[in-house]
């Protein structure tokens, strides 16, 4: 790849990143287990949301043997509201095998910390840049994004074999005296200044050295194919209380979307009536309506749309529940683990 400013680009891009960088938590450290925890906190998840959760949860597991034998329930509570739940028990399992088979010593070369679960290209390098100093590439979106502009790089970056172009890019231009610094520089230029649209060029410190700026095309980059349209599925959500005052809820599966967190009965609209298909599935019969437009509200996934319509109701057991399903008091519920759809419903109950 011929770019002539190697030399300039890397130089101010580390020395405006010592004037600005951001004073994150997971930045005052070198321990490459809370580096870790915070790269797959901040994966699909903005940097403020992050901030209150990665502290609690070092505070929660300072150590990776503390992680490593939690019991998931309360992982998963740690988790929730962060969302992308598989995340925390693929990180879990990482953790669990770095201190069975290295002794607790996060390994410092790309080819065994890729092998550990939950940790992909991207991860590796930032962990092993910014915990190790190693001058290894960690390419995701936001860098991509940069360097598609600064190099003038035209190749779509919606395609998986794309990633290697930027890879390469990246080990030519890294700074070798200061990695960790390079690539948190990039991650940051691209959040602040070298944004997806309307990026503040007359603010970048590279600006001088970016290709795209001197073209006048940075609006055209990167090029992206557009993403396949997410499916649609509307589900009726029984907020079922018995005459105890207990309310109705299951564990979902341990495997797939959400898996093992706890939710109010949800039964997707088909052709049968969703009332006869929950008194059948639950062995409950509804005896109340007691408020049958208790809430509407849409969630999205990265593919799929929820439309979700909740009825408030009274029941009766007629038999055994299902496995899964218990009758439980409001407080009970509220110590498990749930995902930010059900977390709304309880908030409206509550």
């Amino acid at each position: 790849m011929n770019y002539q400013y190697k030399n300039e680009f890397r130089h101010h891009l580390v020395d405006w990143f010592n004037r600005e960088k951001r004073d994150l938590p997971w930045r005052r450290t070198s321990d490459p287990y809370k580096i870790w925890v915070s790269e797959i906190m901040l994966q699909q998840t903005r940097v403020d949301t992050v901030i209150p959760y990665y502290n609690r949860f070092i505070e929660k597991y300072p150590t990776m043997q503390s992680l490593a034998y939690a019991p998931q329930e309360e992982l998963l509570k740690m988790w929730e509201g962060l969302g992308y739940y598989s995340r925390a028990r693929n990180l879990q399992a990482g953790v669990k095998e770095v201190v069975e088979k290295y002794n607790a010593v996060v390994p410092d070369n790309r080819h065994d910390l890729s092998k550990l679960k939950g940790i992909g290209p991207y991860t590796a390098g930032a962990i092993l840049s910014i915990a190790y100093n190693k001058p290894e590439h960690a390419v995701d979106g936001n860098v991509m994004r940069v360097l598609s502009r600064v190099l003038h790089i035209e190749e779509d970056i919606a395609l998986p074999k794309t990633r290697k172009v930027f890879e390469e890019a990246v080990d030519m231009l890294i700074d070798k005296d200061y990695p960790g610094d390079f690539n948190q520089a990039i991650m940051d230029l691209g959040a602040m200044i070298c944004t997806p649209t309307s990026p503040k060029c007359l603010l970048c410190p590279v600006r001088d050295y970016c290709i795209a700026f001197q073209e006048g095309d940075t609006e055209q980059l990167p090029i992206k194919s557009k993403k396949i349209k997410t499916k649609k599925v509307i589900y009726n959500i029984y907020v079922a209380v018995d005459k105890q005052g207990n309310y109705l809820i299951e564990k979902r599966p341990n495997e797939g979307l959400l898996a093992n967190m706890w939710q109010f009965p949800m039964i997707e609209m088909t052709k049968e009536t969703t009332k006869d298909a929950f008194e059948k599935q639950y062995n409950v019969q509804i005896e109340n309506y007691l408020n049958n437009d208790f809430m509407k509200f849409k969630h999205i996934f990265s593919h799929l749309t929820w439309e979700m319509e909740c009825n408030l109701v009274q029941v009766q057991q007629l038999n055994q529940l299902p496995a899964n399903a218990h009758f439980l008091p409001i407080g009970k519920i509220r110590e498990l683990p749930m995902s930010v759809p059900m977390l709304k419903i309880l908030n409206v109950l509550n």
